[in-house]
């Protein structure tokens, strides 16, 4: 499936309009010809016009395509404006979306969902910063299913971490040893939608980006 983006309808567009003078230029050459032939020509020996009504129809054919290309990209361009008023909409809401970064701000505690896939024997939640370092473990579910850890912002030593963005890793292994496959789920508060390379996206706090579609729920923020 091919992905509807601002950019490329914009690029479509252009085509189709191009494709459409183009088109009238030359049917105004062939008329023009046409006429001049017909003007000239011997009225004891008229030329055939089968040709002439075979490139009339063709003339017809792609006009006809040309026109409905137009009218498809104008109820793309409405679907994409229809796509930005909805990531509008979650501007200033607190949502959960599919991904592993989370943002701590000092203070809240930040609430992960996890899903195992299948049951494992050996699972371990890991908080990851910035730097790449690991800064708080802890065991994991093991059962297939959602699982929820509420993280309270600290090391494993009990001490607070500063503001910044955390990335959260499910380790899961089953009774081969196989790693077992995690989505997970995480919060933040929209505070912006932009445009990348013609994607709607919405923007999060922490400087996080993620496309409108990876949103699981919203809920109005409550401060």
């Amino acid at each position: 499936m091919t992905t509807v983006t601002a950019a490329s309808i914009a690029q479509d567009m252009q085509t189709t309009s191009s494709s459409s003078n183009k088109l009238s230029q030359d049917f105004d050459d062939f008329l023009n010809l046409l006429t001049t032939q017909l003007q000239n020509q011997d009225p004891l020996s008229p030329m055939d016009s089968t040709e002439f009504t075979n490139q009339l129809v063709s003339f017809s054919q792609v006009e006809q395509q040309i026109n409905m290309n137009g009218k498809l990209e104008d109820m793309l361009s409405l679907q994409l404006s229809g796509m930005s008023t909805v990531a509008l909409a979650y501007v200033g809401m607190d949502v959960n979306f599919v991904g592993n970064v989370s943002h701590y701000n000092g203070t809240d505690p930040i609430e992960i969902d996890y899903v195992l896939s299948s049951n494992a024997t050996k699972s371990n939640l890991r908080i990851v910063d910035a730097d790449g370092i690991t800064v708080r473990t802890v065991e994991a579910g093991k059962t297939s299913g959602l699982h929820s850890f509420e993280w309270d912002g600290k090391d494993d030593y009990g001490q607070t971490l500063p503001v910044g963005n955390y990335t959260v890793n499910v380790d899961s292994l089953d009774a081969d040893g196989a790693a077992i496959k995690v989505s997970t789920s995480v919060p933040a508060r929209v505070t912006g939608i932009a445009s990348e390379n013609g994607i709607i996206q919405l923007l999060l706090e922490g400087d996080r980006i993620i496309p409108v579609g990876s949103v699981i729920s919203a809920e109005k923020a409550t401060t």
